[in-house]
């Protein structure tokens, strides 16, 4: 047990800095050249007013690009976390599919069926 709760530990490690790479992908890789073939569109800047800015009070604000940001970086970490856990199911596959050899009789073994082999003729 406690060796599966540290392969936990580490695999939660790996994936929050996997997150990040993902998101630093989608939001500094990804997105420009998107924005830039639908018009030069920022993603990041799409969002809809719901209530302007008065006085102190901030703009209420409905996040649409930031939002698409967000789906498109959790398709891509589902991706990953498949394509990983396919490649473990195909590798547990082919590790059970090898049939293990019996184990081969002794000499004692093979000399007595041959006694018995001719003690029946």
């Amino acid at each position: 047990m406690r060796g599966s709760v540290i392969d936990m530990a580490v695999g939660i490690v790996i994936g929050a800095a996997f997150g990040k790479i993902v998101a630093s992908f989608v939001t500094d890789i990804l997105m420009p050249p998107i924005g830039l073939l639908l018009g030069g569109v920022d993603f990041s800047d799409i969002f809809l007013t719901l209530k302007a800015a008065s006085g102190d009070d901030p703009a209420v604000t409905m996040n649409i690009g930031l939002f698409v940001n967000i789906v498109i970086e959790f398709i891509i970490v589902a991706f990953a976390i498949f394509l990983v856990i396919k490649g473990m199911n195909s590798m547990k596959k082919k590790e059970e599919a090898k049939p293990a050899e019996p184990p081969k009789p002794s000499e004692e073994v093979t000399l007595l069926k041959e006694i018995r082999d001719a003690l029946k003729k």
